[in-house]
């Protein structure tokens, strides 16, 4: 089966870098997010709409490619991450984590039993249809299958120590959009609060062996955030991206049609 290199990567105090996807789900989306030097592809379905079957088919897409598929579930609810997982994904994110129980029923749901209350499903999407030993695959995918948190409530900066601690918890990744609305500082990402916020979440995740991830939403991001400590990071929106590079175009084109003499 394949493994998770970002997974790996992390562990060993690494960086990884990647895409986040929301709108543009088609089929050549996987190899153009490889030949930008993507580790990763992060799906959405908290806000997107993106359903499963869309979903299984990006994933299997994937397969062959140096990017990892990620994907980020509606909820922390079972239904939502084992069917993730059992479609492909190497790992799942899930918003508005505010408690460790719920981080701990989080990673419970990506784990077979003993250790958790995954259902057992063998030879589909996730071992690539493959036959072999039970026992070794259940290793294999505990071993590659990685689960982010994100910190994007009130009560999950709160927490944030406590999420952080928990075993199975890989990363923190801090939503800002929804952390400053909940801070009452909506999109005030430069106010004393939400760096304090910042800060805070890098020192639980420090304390703890864990990643601190964000997304740069644009190239100031990119620039600075790296070097407060966050090692786990994609960059931009899909469609932002693509209307933003679409409106720079069309604005040369107006200029130049304009001082053509003709």
């Amino acid at each position: 089966m394949r493994s998770n290199p970002v997974k790996e990567r992390l562990a060993a105090g690494g960086e990884a870098f990647g895409a986040m996807v929301f709108e543009l789900m088609a089929p050549g989306l996987p190899q153009l997010c490889a030949n930008a030097g993507a580790d990763f592809i992060l799906y959405d379905m908290e806000h997107s709409g993106l359903g499963l079957e869309t979903l299984k088919n990006q994933v299997a897409l994937c397969r062959g490619l140096a990017p990892v598929p990620l994907v980020r579930v509606p909820r922390g609810e079972y239904h939502f991450i084992a069917r993730a997982l059992d479609i492909g994904a190497l790992g799942i994110m899930v918003p508005m984590v505010g408690t460790a129980d719920e981080a701990r029923d989080i990673v419970a749901c990506t784990r077979y039993p003993p250790q958790g209350r995954r259902g057992a499903a063998f030879g589909f999407a996730h071992d690539d249809y493959g036959g072999g030993d039970v026992a070794a695959k259940i290793e294999a995918i505990h071993a590659r299958t990685m689960v982010i948190a994100q910190i994007e409530t009130d009560a999950g900066l709160a927490n944030v120590e406590a999420i952080a601690a928990v075993p199975g918890i890989d990363a923190l990744w801090v939503g800002q959009f929804d952390l400053t609305n909940f801070m009452g500082i909506p999109g005030q990402f430069s106010h004393p609060a939400f760096e304090a916020a910042l800060d805070r979440v890098v020192a639980a995740c420090a304390a703890h062996g864990k990643t601190p991830a964000l997304l740069a939403t644009d190239a100031r991001w990119a620039r600075d955030y790296p070097g407060r400590g966050f090692r786990l990071m994609a960059y931009g929106i899909d469609q932002l991206l693509l209307q933003e590079a679409l409106a720079a175009g069309l604005t040369l084109l107006r200029g130049a049609h304009r001082k053509d003499p003709r």
